[in-house]
């Protein structure tokens, strides 16, 4: 990721410190947590088991606050509705 795009994407992560989000980094599974910090190009990301996950911003392809309660905090199915 272009040092531009690193500090845009993380400008952007500072600004929902303390809210729950949801992030995808491809594959086919996303997080879920409490954003804790950001420095030197990585995410702090806290689940509701109080674990912390450490997630590299230039691997961030898409994030948005998280809506509903139901999931589990961290890992989460790309395909929730297939069980």
């Amino acid at each position: 990721m272009p040092v531009l795009h690193r500090f845009i994407m993380q400008t952007l992560l500072s600004k929902l410190l303390g809210k729950k989000v949801d992030i995808y980094c491809g594959g086919a599974s996303s997080l879920r947590g409490e954003i804790l910090k950001v420095e030197e190009g990585v995410l702090h990301l806290r689940d509701s088991d109080d674990k912390i996950c450490y997630v590299a911003v230039d691997k961030i392809m898409v994030i948005w606050e998280a809506r509903d309660e139901e999931h589990r905090a961290g890992f989460v199915p790309a395909h929730s509705s297939e069980k």
